[in-house]
């Protein structure tokens, strides 16, 4: 398996660095998928840590000036990595002034990811910097795990206000408790409910708009879910790439997804109902 891809335009370096840096914030370990046309950042957390799950899906070509890749064959044209994705933010976050970045597979003691930056120089001579992430290559038994999630039938589906506004409130009722209760209406309305055996908070969003899955439902729905409001403000706090839109999807007592859409970027990301 070969991977080299190369960066240029420095505006796609920052870009891309902040993409690193939002997916870094909501887990330590991921899954780097590379195919000839798309990077994806993958995470599945297991059931007793949460349940949470990410895909993060970027088109090499709105990024790379040169992006060449040969996967484990022809017929399996893909390669899967796993590795500490802070590493790989943290080696990224040095090349913000870059004349260009390197991104390639290399072999030192262990399988590495290599970040070679290039500085600029007052002199005739380059500078270079050098970044060796270790990575664990993936084999193809398991790659079924790490497959785009399935598209599910969603009770409501509406554009979230403005994420900054959200992250305010979310913010403060974290520390009234550890879960949450999310209620969201076809009549354009999101609910965030916080309660303890004492007190209860609601902040409620209303006029917000509704996708055309549900604009296109005749019948007024209403579906709830209760979610771990430290991993919601996580995702909140970690959020970076300030997306054109971000639109809400839930499905009642099951999961909340949440979908940030980019002219060159789109995430994913997955909260399951916490049974109470």
């Amino acid at each position: 398996m070969k991977f080299r891809g190369k960066m240029v335009e420095i505006s796609s370096i920052q870009h891309f660095t902040k993409i690193l840096q939002t997916v870094a914030k909501l887990t330590k370990v991921g899954v780097l998928r590379i195919v000839p046309t798309h990077m994806y950042f993958i995470f599945n957390e297991r059931i007793t840590a949460g349940g949470s799950s990410l895909w993060c899906e970027i088109p090499q070509d709105h990024y790379f000036c040169e992006f060449n890749m040969e996967g484990l064959s022809e017929e399996h044209n893909e390669i899967y990595l796993e590795f500490q994705l802070d590493n790989l933010a943290t080696a990224f976050r040095s090349a913000q002034a870059a004349k260009s970045v390197k991104l390639k597979l290399t072999k030192k003691h262990v399988p590495c990811l290599t970040l070679e930056v290039e500085l600029p120089s007052l002199h005739s001579h380059s500078r270079f910097v050098v970044h060796d992430v270790p990575i664990l290559v993936i084999p193809r038994r398991l790659w079924e795990q790490f497959q785009e999630p399935s598209m599910i039938e969603f009770d409501v589906s509406l554009y979230m206000p403005s994420l900054k506004v959200v992250r305010s409130v979310v913010e403060r009722m974290k520390n009234i408790g550890n879960c949450m209760t999310m209620l969201a209406s076809s009549d354009g309305e999101i609910n965030l409910c916080c309660e303890t055996d004492t007190v209860t908070i609601t902040t409620h969003f209303k006029d917000l708009n509704l996708t055309s899955v549900s604009a296109q439902c005749a019948n007024k729905r209403t579906a709830e879910c209760r979610i771990d409001i430290r991993k919601f403000n996580q995702f909140l706090l970690g959020q970076q790439i300030n997306p054109a839109k971000v639109v809400c999807n839930v499905t009642h007592h099951q999961m909340v997804q949440f979908f940030l859409l980019h002219d060159d970027v789109s995430i994913q990301y997955f909260l399951p109902c916490i049974v109470a």
